[in-house]
């Protein structure tokens, strides 16, 4: 395939969510569209084959080829060619750590559970074959029943059938395949398929004595925390880990797509979960390694382009990425908190937590809120893994004539400590190296919090676990265990993070809710904006080329709900006085069954942030299905914060009442209340969409590559998925690009998002014309003087005697004018000044968002140069 010329590295991405109802076909015609908007590459979410059904593409059962229910490899080929028909790149993200299993879907994990450790496929999966449970030494164990095991067994819903490859022996149950060994099949054909009837006594026997000789054994699913012995994701049943350190499984699932890059069909890819891997760096140099080689081989002046690599990795408080992996950057989530954090008022930050601990009665700390969770977590979905690392370690201690007397339970006591205060995802080490600087501060402040809590007898265990995890390089003759303990702790830690932080304290802490979102540091409030051009800086510095987003597939709350929060920090007694208020109106509305006041203020928040801009409380229909959007929500929410309910014993009375109450303040009689909480909405509405406007433009012009989430170039009030991954009205987006209009001309219409789209478009085009101005440009800080210095984030990017130059005012609710407005109060920035380096003395420039001409003199007035809160000037 010939190809124009592709940006290189990408000027701007789109992320789209590919499924069976939206399949590539759907996206060939938006590749004009996607043009137009400044779009430089169409960002995929996974395109190999996926379990049917699958809205998101992350439960791979056959790395080896194009999803069929996205259009396949044809469909696939013909979206790339629409694209390049464009200028277009091609962006996709690919999933190392997991393919999905269970079902009867997956090829490789039931040739697995046919031969066992025999299989050719027995190395792929990352399964522990000799567990410390000697009933599972050559089996895998399934936790797949929905209720015990002799429970199923008696109720005869295992039926072996013929449904394995070849007319190949199988238990059949439910919607799940467990093949059976064929070292069985004479005996079971003697016998006949009807003589191993659960249902009956002897056919029970028969059938449990068939079943203790396979090569895996079924379970319930609740037991998979405590006796699982094969990696997961995170805690799911349904998504085995991957060996993919081992380059005969890189290779295996790497072809295909490695493939569709050398062909020119793919110009780079965004790595899902790289943590979740053994050795990430090793992962991503691997990657970059088999790249490269086939990079001069790509068609036309692609084979000058190096691929575009980025990692989706979550940044502790203080980590950096490490710069030896060999990629271009992260996929935005430290931008995404940053950005967030900028648009916070400290101010707020005492009076939230006293508020929230207040009605709550849960701390105001959130770091005591995690450390909860982390021990909760650890006991109820990772018990089997920290039992495997404290094995593992044990087994290290008993290496050494001096540490073989440190008690498997004393290690496993330890390891709940680290893990209970550890602040980061995991760490990097192995046996030979030790730990890397970078890992060190996070080792140690786990070891320091570690110290308060321990046992005083546990205490030295302590100092054993920080050597033999990294603090120290190991021998030679120890290398491999204690390379095998290093990683078992690294391979818990990442996941216990997940399902701890993002996945329980996020939905317990509402103190603020536009705090707490994927990737975020929850316990840092705000952001100074010296502290922001620094971070900025430095990521420009380190990887120019990292990935800049604000919302993604799995933010929890959409880019726009959170910049709307961000106004509630500017008035924190208000808000509080409003949820007092509310939860007064509401009591009729409340039962005995629930909800309690801390998850009836976090509903009230979630309201007031994703109030649709178009919705009046009175209008009957559209209240209802927002409830009915807000509910999804809700019950995620209550399940996730497990503190009532959760998925594995869902409290149908709890639920049930919250969900009264939600559609009683929504769709009840009661309008004044309602009426009062759209109010409140509209109040700050103005606020909530110059925020989004700020986290635009800067996403768009500082150090890196701007990715857009799909549909969010209107405003995007969506929650947690599903509700983020709608259908996306793109007509709507074409015909308002197609209307076009100034950013300023479209501002007192704001509410129709038109203005936000004309902001990303706008500033993209600028992009497109001065590429190598984006891509390499200086980022220099501006000094701010007057009232105001603290809330304008104000800089340059130079180079070769080209210009632009960005200006904010955060914080906006007191600083708009009129009432419902974007426009800035007169005279507000009268006496602040902003300084412009030598470059741009006495230039004239134009602010590309009013179309107004301007001269940028040694110090310039604010008061003159802002009309709104945002300004993008170009010269």
């Amino acid at each position: 395939m010939t190809s124009p010329a592709i940006a290189a590295p990408p000027r701007a991405t789109m992320r789209m969510q590919f499924h069976k109802d939206f399949p590539f076909e759907r996206a060939v015609a938006l590749a004009p569209y996607l043009r137009r908007l400044g779009i430089s590459h169409l960002y995929s979410s996974p395109i190999l084959t996926a379990r049917a059904g699958s809205n998101h593409g992350y439960d791979v059962i056959d790395p080896t080829t194009v999803n069929p229910e996205l259009g396949g490899e044809e469909g696939f080929r013909a979206l790339v060619a629409a694209l390049r028909a464009e200028g277009l790149g091609v962006v996709v993200d690919i999933v190392p750590n997991h393919m999905a299993v269970g079902g009867d879907d997956n090829v490789w994990w039931l040739d697995v559970l046919t031969y066992g450790q025999g299989s050719r496929f027995g190395h792929f999966f990352d399964i522990d074959w000799e567990p410390a449970d000697p009933a599972l030494h050559g089996k895998v164990l399934i936790p797949t029943l929905g209720k015990p095991y002799g429970e199923t067994l008696r109720s005869g819903e295992l039926k072996i059938t013929r449904e394995g490859r070849h007319g190949g022996l199988t238990l059949r149950y439910a919607d799940h395949l467990f093949p059976l060994r064929p070292a069985d099949r004479i005996e079971i054909e003697t016998a006949g398929l009807e003589a191993y009837d659960g249902a009956t006594e002897e056919g029970r026997a028969r059938l449990h004595d068939l079943l203790e000789r396979q090569n895996w054994r079924l379970a319930h699913w609740m037991v998979a925390g405590d006796e699982i012995n094969w990696r997961r994701f995170f805690d799911v049943n349904e998504l085995a880990g991957l060996r993919i350190a081992d380059p005969a499984v890189f290779e295996a699932t790497h072809q295909k797509l490695l493939d569709l890059y050398a062909e020119g069909l793919i110009d780079g890819f965004r790595v899902d979960h790289v943590d979740g891997l053994m050795d990430p760096g090793g992962y991503t140099r691997r990657l970059r390694e088999h790249l490269d080689q086939r990079q001069p081989g790509r068609p036309g002046e692609l084979a000058k382009q190096r691929a575009y690599l980025v990692v989706e990795k979550i940044l502790g408080p203080g980590e950096e990425l490490a710069t030896d992996w060999e990629v271009d950057g992260a996929s935005g989530y430290d931008f995404m908190d940053d950005v967030s954090a900028l648009l916070h008022a400290p101010a707020g930050e005492e009076k939230l937590g006293a508020f929230w601990a207040e009605i709550s009665g849960r701390p105001a700390d959130f770091h005591a809120e995690e450390e909860i969770a982390r021990r909760e977590i650890l006991d109820r979905s990772f018990s089997a893994q920290l039992d495997q690392a404290a094995h593992a370690l044990h087994a290290v201690a008993r290496l050494d004539y001096e540490t073989r007397d440190t008690p498997l339970a004393a290690i496993r006591r330890a390891l709940v400590e680290l893990l209970a205060h550890f602040p980061a995802y995991r760490t990097y080490a192995n046996a030979a190296e030790g730990r890397t600087e970078a890992d060190r501060p996070i080792f140690a402040r786990a070891l320091e919090k570690a110290r308060e809590t321990i046992l005083p007898a546990d205490a030295p265990v302590l100092d054993q676990l920080d050597r033999w995890l990294g603090g120290e390089t190991a021998p030679e003759d120890q290398r491999a265990l204690r390379d095998k303990a290093i990683r078992r702790f690294q391979q818990l830690s990442a996941p216990v993070a997940a399902k701890a932080v993002e996945d329980t304290a996020f939905y317990r802490y509402g103190r603020l809710l536009s705090r707490a979102d994927v990737g975020f540091d929850v316990a840092t409030f705000s952001m100074d904006v010296a502290t922001f051009h620094e971070k900025a800086a430095a990521r420009g510095k380190a990887f120019p080329d990292a990935m800049l987003t604000t919302a993604t597939h799995d933010h929890k709350r959409g880019e726009d709900v959170r910049a709307r929060l961000a106004a509630l920090s500017e008035i924190p007694d208000e808000w509080a006085a409003a949820v007092r208020r509310w939860r007064e109106a509401s009591a009729p509305l409340r039962s005995e069954a629930g909800p309690s006041a801390a998850d009836e203020a976090i509903l009230f928040q979630t309201l007031v942030g994703a109030w649709p801009h178009d919705l009046e409380p009175d209008d009957a229909e559209g209240c209802e299905a927002f409830a009915k959007r807000v509910a999804g929500w809700q019950e995620k929410a209550l399940r996730e914060a497990k503190l009532v309910t959760d998925w594995s014993a869902p409290n149908e009375a709890y639920e049930g009442a919250a969900r009264d109450l939600l559609m009683g303040v929504m769709t009840g009689r009661d309008t004044d209340l309602r009426a009062d909480v759209a109010a409140f909405a509209k109040r700050i509405g103005p606020a909530g969409a110059a925020n989004g406007l700020i986290q635009t433009l800067l996403r768009l012009t500082l150090p890196g590559v701007p990715d857009t989430y799909q549909g969010t170039e209107f405003w995007d009030l969506s929650l947690v998925d599903p509700d983020n991954r709608r259908p996306v009205d793109y007509a709507a987006r074409q015909s308002a690009l197609e209307a076009g209009g100034a950013v300023l001309d479209l501002a007192p219409r704001w509410r129709d998002g038109r203005v936000k789209q004309a902001l990303i478009a706008t500033v993209l085009a600028e992009r497109a014309r001065r590429p190598d101005l984006f891509a390499r440009g200086a980022y220099a800080p501006l000094a701010v003087e007057g009232p105001h210095a603290d809330d304008v984030v104000a800089f340059s990017r130079e180079l070769a005697g080209e210009s632009v130059v960005v200006i904010a005012l955060r914080r906006p609710l007191s600083a708009l004018g009129a009432p419902q407005g974007l426009s800035l109060r007169a005279n507000l920035l009268q006496n602040d000044v902003i300084s412009s380096s030598n470059a741009l003395d006495d230039r004239l420039m134009t602010d590309r968002l009013t179309g107004r001409e301007f001269r940028l003199g040694a110090k310039t007035s604010l008061g003159e140069a802002l009309v709104m809160p945002v300004a993008f000037f170009t010269g």
